[in-house]
């Protein structure tokens, strides 16, 4: 599974970046962080120890969609819903939509932290 990057870094700093990388005055290395959060506190509450279990579990399972992950962790669908759409905000889940369902794939299961 994939390692991703994390960035932590004062949201006017990410505006900033953000826009000079647009204007074309800064290019981003390879090994720089592709997700940013605001604070520590943020990335905590997105990934927390029970979201890293649900990543660990969608990326061994390979659910079909939200309710067979519901099942396999005994987690309500609504609640569960809810929180993968968090995550899906930063880059952490995608949500593939397959005919008539959603499934949830996890995009990395490794974390690198950066704090600037």
């Amino acid at each position: 599974m994939k390692r991703l990057v994390i960035g932590i870094m004062p949201q006017e700093k990410i505006r900033a970046r953000m826009l000079a990388i647009a204007r074309g005055e800064y290019k981003p290395g390879l090994g720089e962080p592709k997700v940013w959060f605001t604070s520590m506190k943020s990335l905590a509450e997105v990934l927390s120890d029970d979201n890293r279990a649900l990543l660990k579990v969608i990326s061994e399972l390979h659910p079909d969609s939200i309710s067979a992950l519901a099942a396999a962790t005994g987690r309500k669908t609504g609640n569960l819903s809810r929180t993968l759409k968090t995550m899906s905000r930063y880059g952490l889940v995608e949500m593939r939509r397959e005919k008539r369902r959603v499934r949830p794939i996890a995009r990395a299961t490794e974390f690198r932290i950066l704090a600037a």
